[in-house]
């Protein structure tokens, strides 16, 4: 192979040339990504180097020598870092495969054609030097792309911190500047959400750009387009609302089970630090309703202000409900499970009975057993407001509780550390529906 090679050098040459000039032309004619990228003087120049590099490598392998790969690897990385789809890549060097045996075959034909049958058993060791070309390309490829990829989002995770937590580092990017990146309007209509730790939203959808799922009452509209930053302590979605209400957050997320808070509305990215903080807000309200589910701040305001001060939650809760935080487990837990679904159904002790599987008499009992404790009437809407301030206390500070007890668990199951067993046979807690604790008993060993 490398005397017939050796025999039709300078003519092999010359139809190398003319073929790079025909694969340019065929490749920027049906190829827009190309076209888009390289001019044909470029791509000229690099197909007739790929060609001369495969039949370089043609000879070092009838040698015995391993193939030259680096210029490969450089192509694919090069390709790579400027966006050409890998589909492209790879076509190109296919057909160049093809052009190449082409026009050996050619050239042989027009030196000697009764050499062509000693050109034959070379035909395999030139497609094994271009598969090995190809793989080089497309290895690199993938490396660069993957690197690429994570340059990019560890760039995109730097411009949604600047806009959440609204602090840039000096000489980096303002809101609006980290905004236009990000392919964010500086105004519009945005709103943030904040995920409970533990849930993961991700994986159940596209890390940028529209979410998943029409928004309620838009029919086939796209849902509005959401932006997440996965952090350690949960995950944080900017969303741009565009004409979507801000409803149609809750019920984008509603399908998924998740805990958490939604912001109001604003108006423009250099908001959404300060939307950022009360969405965490929300987030601690969330507790309150029995399970998972997505709060709008709007609608938690009272629940709010207690999560906001937690200093003053700690005194409402012992001034307002002291008394019964005394009480034995199981009498507390009854009594702050009748007022919390009390407060859920409007005052009405018929509703909150049928909620609870007991007699409505029950409900009354217990109700003005509260009353006795607490030294405040249900029928006073000033103590009304205090009890149900004092319930919101309480559920949240259940809540950050057991929210701390799962950490720590989580902590300690990194770390190798078996579970810690509870001592004797006491009960477990954990959040009931109203939000206070209950017992519930310990799995059998």
């Amino acid at each position: 192979m490398e005397r017939i090679i050796e025999e039709i050098r300078e003519d092999l040459s010359r139809r190398i040339a003319v073929a790079a000039d025909r694969l340019a032309d065929r490749t920027l004619t049906e190829d827009p990504a190309y076209a888009a990228l390289l001019g044909r003087a470029e791509l000229r120049e690099r197909i007739h180097h790929h060609l001369r590099q495969a039949v370089e490598g043609l000879v070092r392998s009838s040698r015995g020598l391993p193939v030259e790969l680096a210029d490969a690897r450089a192509a694919g990385a090069l390709r790579a870092e400027q966006g050409l789809p890998l589909a492209s890549l790879l076509r190109t060097y296919r057909r160049g495969g093809r052009v190449l045996w082409q026009t050996l075959t050619e050239a042989v034909a027009a030196h000697d054609r009764a050499a062509l049958p000693r050109l034959l058993p070379g035909a395999t060791t030139l497609w094994d030097v271009l598969d090995q070309m190809t793989d080089a390309v497309t290895e690199a490829y993938r490396r660069t792309e993957a690197a690429r990829a994570d340059r990019d989002r560890e760039r995109r995770a730097a411009l949604l911190d600047v806009l959440l937590d609204g602090a840039a580092d000096s000489g980096g990017p303002t809101a609006a500047e980290a905004a236009a990146r990000l392919g964010l309007p500086e105004r519009g209509r945005f709103a943030v959400v904040v995920v409970g730790s533990g849930c993961e939203v991700l994986s159940a959808g596209p890390a940028a750009g529209p979410a998943a799922g029409p928004a309620a009452g838009q029919g086939d509209a796209p849902a509005p387009r959401v932006l997440w930053r996965v952090r350690a302590d949960g995950e944080i979605g900017l969303v741009e609302l565009g004409h979507h209400p801000l409803e149609s957050v809750r019920e984008l997320l509603a399908p998924l089970g998740l805990r958490a808070g939604v912001s109001p509305v604003v108006g423009a990215a250099a908001e959404l630090a300060g939307a950022h903080r009360l969405a965490a807000l929300a987030l601690r309200t969330a507790a309150e309703s029995g399970g998972p589910r997505t709060a709008l701040l709007d609608e938690r305001l009272p629940a709010a202000l207690v999560a906001a001060e937690a200093e003053l939650a700690g005194r409402l809760r012992q001034v307002v409900l002291g008394p019964v935080l005394a009480l034995p487990v199981e009498d507390r837990r009854t009594l702050l499970t009748t007022l919390g679904t009390w407060l859920a159904c409007q005052g009405s002790t018929t509703y909150a009975a049928q909620r609870l599987y007991c007699h409505r008499n029950t409900v009354s009992n217990r109700l003005r057993r509260l009353e006795q404790l607490t030294g405040r009437s249900l029928t006073d809407p000033r103590h009304v407001v205090e009890l149900a301030l004092a319930h919101a206390a309480v559920v949240q500070h259940a809540a950050a509780r057991h929210a701390a007890a799962q950490h720590a668990a989580a902590g300690r199951h990194a770390a190798g550390e078996p579970p810690t067993p509870p001592a004797g046979r006491a009960a477990r807690t954990s959040p009931t529906p109203a939000g206070t604790a209950r017992r519930s008993p310990r799995r059998p060993a």
